[in-house]
């Protein structure tokens, strides 16, 4: 395998999810930060961009933040 540039692999995940529930940026960080996650609309962009690190810890809270399990953010493909 090649050297990659992606800082995660969550993102997309994330943003599809974000997406399917109707949420701009806007309101999923304020929603992350009612979670305790405290992260800007600039900072999630990153994310889903997958230029920037997410930590374990942050995982929880994005999923929390959209009211699923974990393992939905790792899972490839359409949502079911």
């Amino acid at each position: 395998m090649g050297a990659t540039n992606t800082k995660n692999i969550v993102g997309p995940r994330v943003q599809l999810i974000r997406l399917a529930k109707g949420m701009t940026q806007d309101a999923y960080t304020a929603e992350c930060n009612l979670v305790g996650l405290n992260i800007s609309r600039g900072t999630l962009a990153k994310i889903e961009s997958q230029v920037r690190r997410v930590t374990d810890s942050e995982i929880v809270l994005l999923a929390k933040a959209l009211r699923v399990d974990v393992s939905e953010l790792y899972k490839k493909g359409k949502l079911t």
